[in-house]
């Protein structure tokens, strides 16, 4: 799934016809493997000898480079893991850990909660920072908070496919309906991407598998024999390939906002059913701000809230706002509205301010920071390589004009934008693997916590539910009820804090249970601010 954040109009009658057309495609790649074939074979051996010398070699904390910009207690080290596991004598990379110690009575500890937000593409590197915040000091003090950057992600080797001026050019615009112009500038791009990564040495090893892989080397580096995870979005998924593939090393593991596994479904299906989801959750954003109007005068239903944002789309068509903000700009900022209701008041008077005549609150809200490029390229590349090496994705453009076309007639605020992101796929010069069968036995795992949102577009509901039925009876499922931002672990639910602290402390999974939503976000006119308390992935 796209790592586009930290973190109705449709029936479900149109959502079940939408679905069809990618699990028509999935039925042609092949038979899905079985994640326990991974489990053999030179890549196995690799493993168990990369993981060996990482437990005797540990992690040498200590001050954290500047390029980090994480400052004192977090400490700073790497973890060298092989580019090829059927290869561990040949090219290492080496992984960037951060970490801060538990607070906590010594006899009290135990041990490292290491973390991943997801993307692909996403970096962990933070998470240290998190346990000095309220809704994490409990944990803190008995758990080393470990992040990490994946392979490709930052001084992790970094993935380059563009020179990161030319990836981010701003201001341009984009179409919810492209013409056909337009489609085949995109389908050149996407040409010239994937032309970009081929020349990334041993391209075909950044895959979830490796990831998976490197998470277990992680863990012999920090020296501990069972790894106590917690995953957000994309890291669900690579979680739950480690899950499979080493089960006796799980000791405790939270999936927060988790990934569709179905193989039918990664990763074309997965990208077109988020693209439905967001519709939905769109509206979700103008039915709130249609109940404000006596705050943002945008209209009292949603279909004027919708109007609106069209009249400064077609406004900023004509003229970028300050002459940074394009329609693709003011896609993308408007898009975290519908990854986390953290950023509805921001969005919603962004707009306002725009058509009164004050671009200025949009402009801070919507623009590009040129200081971003390099990390925003990056981060799209590993994305990128993971994704379109995971799995077969249609190869004929064909394939993707219908299903996309189709489903922009119904949910056209993301559906392009999100076929473009993918499009490098359908062109990909590497080897593909077969989609993963992601499934354990009963007994073979301890309790896992799964954490979902109703609502969630980013990861919808089902995938949550679909885990849990591969996870061999071990996961339980604590859903928020009504709710939609993407990203639980760490946020303003109180209900869903209280089931991940006893779990994590204790290891006693609730059962599946159902937590109130969030309250509502505060309608303000208030400028730009970050989603607040959790870890989200994308």
């Amino acid at each position: 799934m796209r790592a586009a954040v930290l973190y109705g109009i449709l029936g479900s009658l149109a959502l079940t016809g939408l679905a069809a057309a990618p699990a028509a495609y999935a039925a042609r790649t092949g038979t899905p493997v079985p994640v326990a074939q991974a489990a053999e074979g030179p890549e196995a051996r690799g493993t168990a000898v990369a993981a060996a010398r990482a437990a005797e070699a540990g992690v040498d904390f200590g001050t954290c480079p500047a390029a980090e910009g994480l400052p004192a207690p977090v400490e700073c080290g790497t973890v060298a893991v092989p580019l090829d596991y059927a290869r561990p004598d040949g090219r290492q990379l080496k992984l960037t850990v951060s970490r801060i110690g538990a607070t906590g009575p010594r006899a009290e500890r135990q041990g490292g909660l290491v973390f991943n937000p997801g993307g692909p593409g996403g970096s962990g590197m933070y998470f240290p920072l998190l346990s000095r915040s309220p809704r994490w000091q409990g944990l803190a003090e008995v758990y080393d908070f470990v992040g990490y950057a994946p392979r490709g992600v930052g001084r992790s080797g970094a993935l380059s496919c563009q020179d990161p001026e030319q990836f981010v050019q701003a201001p341009s615009n984009t179409s919810p309906h492209p013409s056909e112009r337009e489609k085949k500038a995109r389908i050149a791009q996407a040409r010239a991407y994937a032309d970009g990564c081929a020349e990334n040495a041993g391209l075909r090893h950044y895959t979830s598998l490796n990831n998976a892989r490197d998470l277990d080397v992680l863990r012999a580096a920090l020296g501990e024999r069972r790894l106590t995870y917690l995953g957000a979005s994309y890291g669900t998924y690579f979680g739950s390939l480690y899950a499979a593939l080493f089960p006796d090393r799980v000791r405790r593991m939270v999936f927060d906002s988790p990934v569709d596994p179905d193989p039918r479904q990664i990763w074309y299906g997965n990208n077109l059913r988020q693209s439905a989801a967001f519709e939905e959750r769109w509206a979700d954003w103008q039915r709130w701000v249609a109940r404000h109007d006596d705050v943002y005068h945008l209209g009292d239903s949603r279909w004027q809230v919708a109007a609106a944002y069209r009249r400064a789309r077609l406004m900023i068509e004509k003229e970028p706002a300050g002459d940074r903000v394009g329609t693709a700009q003011l896609q993308a900022a408007f898009l975290q509205a519908a990854y986390s209701d953290d950023y509805w008041a921001p969005a919603a008077t962004a707009l306002a301010d725009y058509l009164a005549g004050r671009p200025g609150t949009l402009v801070d809200f919507a623009a590009d920071d040129p200081e971003d490029n390099a990390a925003e390229e990056n981060g799209n590349a590993v994305y990128t390589a993971v994704e379109c090496n995971d799995a077969p994705w249609p190869t004929d453009w064909e394939t993707w004009d219908r299903d996309n076309s189709r489903l922009a007639h119904v949910a056209p605020f993301e559906t392009w934008q999100n076929a473009w992101m993918n499009l490098p796929c359908a062109f990909w010069p590497a080897p593909r693997q077969q989609p993963l069968d992601v499934r354990t036995d009963a007994g073979e795992l301890p309790p896992v916590l799964l954490l979902a949102a109703e609502r969630d577009a980013a990861t919808p509901y089902e995938g949550a539910r679909e885990l849990a039925r591969r996870l061999g009876g071990s996961a339980d499922l604590v859903t928020e009820k009504d709710a939609g931002s993407h990203g639980l672990a760490g946020g303003e639910n109180d209900c869903v804090t209280k089931h991940v602290d006893t779990y994590l402390r204790t290891g006693r999974a609730p059962g599946d249970v159902t937590c109130a939503p969030r309250p509502e976000p505060k309608a303000e006119r208030s400028g730009q601010r970050s989603a607040a308390g959790g870890p989200a992935g994308g």
